[in-house]
């Protein structure tokens, strides 16, 4: 008797982005690959969730900002939820920090949305042989340097405003507060959640001992993190 041949189980992909124009356009230009199944869409992280509890898919494609429930926060409930569901961000939004917060969240990659159509299907290889891949403006050697990284390189930059008690996190917030964000568009900008945006610019103003918000704009102003 002769044994059949075993055809390989393809790579599942539940893509998740709140636009259907651009699940449309991911599905179109993966779904040409061999090996590759898009077995889902998904237009929230909640739904995302959901589907990588019922069906346990190898990737979730997942995009950064979305209602409810952002990129990061859906990327850390997911690898909790399945562990060995690869994570990939795709995401307009260019930023070494975020890119570190990819890395904190079980995501095994960043691609901008910008760089998709040449860049994707690379990413997505090197993920399923579950090697990091980050878009080409993120050098490896920022990769390397933060798997890599010593607590005290860390300290070093904690406070990168000479005599200023503020984090460069906590900077970050205070300039785009201080432009005219609301906490959920900084949130949406940095890849947090609105909740933790409020309890840092609450952090920030006990720490400044700031009474108001025309306080903390005036501290902005002073320190050039905002344009008068």
């Amino acid at each position: 008797m002769t044994k059949e041949a075993t055809v390989p189980r393809p790579y599942r992909i539940l893509v998740v982005d709140d636009h259907a124009v651009v699940r449309r356009g991911v599905r179109a230009l993966l779904e040409s690959q061999p090996g590759i199944e898009i077995c889902c869409e998904a237009a929230t992280g909640v739904e995302a969730v959901e589907y990588v509890r019922r069906g346990k898919p190898n990737l979730v494609l997942l995009d950064l900002t979305m209602p409810d429930m952002n990129g990061l926060e859906a990327a850390r409930a997911i690898h909790d939820e399945s562990p060995e569901t690869d994570i990939l961000i795709l995401t307009m939004h260019f930023s070494e920090d975020v890119a570190r917060e990819v890395l904190r969240s079980g995501a095994r990659g960043y691609v901008l949305k910008s760089d998709a159509d040449s860049e994707l299907v690379a990413a997505i290889r090197h993920v399923q042989q579950h090697k990091p891949f980050f878009t080409g403006r993120l050098a490896m050697t920022m990769v390397e340097s933060f798997v890599n990284e010593q607590r005290e390189g860390e300290a070093s930059n904690d406070h990168p405003l000479p005599g200023c008690p503020l984090t460069a996190r906590e900077l970050e917030i205070v300039q785009l507060l201080a432009t005219g964000k609301i906490s959920k568009e900084v949130a949406a900008t940095v890849g947090i959640s609105t909740r933790t945006v409020e309890s840092h610019r609450n952090h920030i103003m006990k720490k400044m001992n700031f009474s108001s918000f025309s306080e903390l704009m005036r501290f902005a102003i002073r320190n050039h993190l905002v344009e008068p």
